[in-house]
C-alpha cells in the first residue's frame, strides 16, 4: 500500500478533528488509539470513518496487515508526520495509528442473551478507566451485558476505551437510565440481584449464581446509595485478611463475576425435561 506524503500542519482539518475528539467525546464518533484497539474494532465489525497513521506503521508486519485491513474496509487513511501524530497521543510512545470509529449501538434485549443472563449494573462510575476495566472484566467473566446508569462515564471516551481494550465494542450495553429504573428492569426480567458489601449477610461464594443474575456496583469511594443497596436481593461480602476494610470496585466486581462463571462451569443448571 503506497501512502501519500505526511501531513505536518497542526491546522489541518483532520488534525483539528482528532484534537477536538480527544478533548471532548462526540455522540457519534469515538477516537481509537493503538494497533490493538483498531484491530479489535475491525474484528468487532465497528465502522471506521477514517484513520491517521504515522509513516513508521509500515515498518512492521503487523502494521502492514492493519493497513491492508483498513484498505479492505475502504477506510480513508491519511498520513501524519511522526511528531504530529505523537503530539495527539495519550501514551508515552505512540503506536502510530489513530482512528475515528462510529459508535456501535445495541438493543436492550441483547443484555439478556442466553438461558441465564449475567448483567452488570454500573451506578455512578465516573472514572472512565474504571468503567472500561469493569466492561473488560464483565466480558471476560461471560457477562451478557451491562446497564450504565446515569452518572457513569462515557464507555467510548478515550480513556474508557483504553481500559476496556475492545470490550466496549462487543459487550452489549444500555445507557441513560436512572439507577432505580435499571434495577427495576432486571427485577422485572426475574434476575437475582446482588451487591458487594463488607457487612453483607452471606459470603460471595455461598449464593447460587448459576441462574439469571445481576451484579450492581457503585462508584469508587461512595459505593451504592443506601436506598439502592436496600433494593437488591442480596448484599454479599468478600472475606478479607489483614486490616483492609474494602476492595476497589473493579476487584470486587471481578470476584463476584468470576465466582458466577466458576459456578456455571462447575455445576451447570440442568435443562428442564
Amino acid at each position: 500500500m503506497v501512502l501519500p506524503e505526511p501531513i505536518r500542519s497542526r491546522q489541518h482539518p483532520l488534525v483539528r478533528r482528532l484534537r477536538a475528539l480527544k478533548a471532548r467525546a462526540s455522540s457519534e464518533l469515538a477516537l481509537l488509539e493503538g494497533v490493538k484497539l483498531v484491530e479489535e474494532a475491525l474484528a468487532a465489525g465497528v465502522e471506521l470513518a477514517e484513520a491517521a497513521v504515522a509513516p513508521s506503521l509500515r515498518g512492521s508486519e503487523r502494521g502492514q496487515r492493519l493497513l491492508q485491513s483498513l484498505a479492505a474496509r475502504d477506510v480513508s487513511v491519511r498520513v501524519l508526520g511522526e511528531e504530529l501524530l505523537a503530539s495527539l497521543s495519550e501514551v508515552e510512545t505512540s503506536q502510530g495509528v489513530l482512528a475515528l470509529a462510529r459508535r456501535p449501538s445495541f438493543r436492550e434485549d441483547q443484555l439478556y442473551r442466553g438461558p441465564a443472563p449475567l448483567v452488570l449494573v454500573a451506578v455512578g462510575v465516573q472514572n472512565p478507566g474504571n468503567l472500561g476495566g469493569l466492561l473488560r472484566t464483565a466480558e471476560a467473566a461471560g457477562a451478557s451485558g451491562a446497564y450504565l446508569a446515569t452518572g457513569c462515564a462515557d464507555p467510548f471516551s478515550w480513556k474508557a476505551l483504553r481500559g476496556s481494550m475492545g470490550s466496549a465494542f462487543r459487550l452489549p450495553q444500555w445507557r441513560g437510565l436512572e439507577s432505580e429504573e435499571a434495577l427495576r428492569r432486571v427485577h422485572q426480567r426475574g434476575l437475582l440481584t446482588l451487591a458487594a458489601d463488607a457487612h453483607g449477610e452471606a459470603a460471595y461464594d455461598q449464593l447460587d449464581l448459576r441462574g439469571p443474575a445481576a451484579l450492581v456496583v457503585g462508584a469508587e469511594g461512595a459505593g451504592l446509595p443506601e436506598a439502592l443497596a436496600r433494593a437488591v436481593a442480596h448484599r454479599v461480602r468478600i472475606p478479607m485478611h489483614g486490616a483492609a476494610e474494602s476492595l476497589n470496585v473493579g476487584v470486587a466486581a471481578g470476584g463476584l463475576l468470576f465466582e458466577a462463571a466458576r459456578q456455571r462451569r462447575a455445576w451447570p443448571l440442568l435443562p428442564l425435561v
